[in-house]
């Protein structure tokens, strides 16, 4: 029973398929974004904050291993107050490392914050090149084989890639030449 009810399924979808054939197109989005040179150039920012970053990181770390190796080796000397400020210090430093990295590289750090920032643009205009290229090519649905979606086979002719890029290019293009003509 449930075997018909799943080919019962597909027959319908597959003549409603043929009543209101649609046009299907592929993109590859991460091939768009690598050929992009201004989305090359954000990521490099992007590349040498996070290097900055880490390197703040690890200064705070070797700080940290200094004042608790410290710490370990004249902790029999300490007494009382001293003892506890010593103690505090290092928790703090230890505490001031886990809260860095959590504001810099945790689910909702400055880190998934900038690269937002950085591809959104880029997912603007790659939206609008492949709005306008589907327009052209009367195509009803376009899919991106880099998103969840498994294409297992593609025929070239399908692949829309390099028309959209096409697209980008001509308006990054444009947008040089009207930055030229003000000057």
């Amino acid at each position: 029973m449930k075997n018909f009810k799943t080919l019962f399924t597909l027959a319908v979808i597959l003549l409603f398929g043929f009543s209101n054939a649609q046009k299907i197109g592929v993109i590859d989005t991460q091939y768009i974004l690598d050929k992009m040179p201004q989305y090359k150039e954000a990521e490099a920012r992007l590349n040498s904050q996070i290097d900055t970053w880490e390197q703040d990181i690890k200064a705070l770390q070797s700080q940290y291993e200094q004042k608790k190796s410290a710490f370990e080796s004249e902790k029999v000397l300490l007494i009382g107050d001293q003892l506890k400020l010593r103690e505090k210090e290092v928790a703090d430093l230890e505490k001031s490392i886990q809260t860095t990295l959590s504001l810099r590289f945790g689910k909702t750090g400055e880190i998934n914050q900038l690269r937002a920032n950085l591809v959104e643009p880029f997912e603007d205009q790659i939206w609008n090149a492949v709005k306008t290229m589907s327009e052209k090519n009367g195509l009803g649905i376009v899919l991106d084989k880099n998103s969840h979606v498994n294409v297992v086979f593609l025929q070239p002719r399908y692949d829309y890639t390099d028309k959209v890029l096409t697209i980008l290019l001509k308006g990054t293009e444009k947008e040089k030449e009207k930055k030229t003509n003000k000057k």
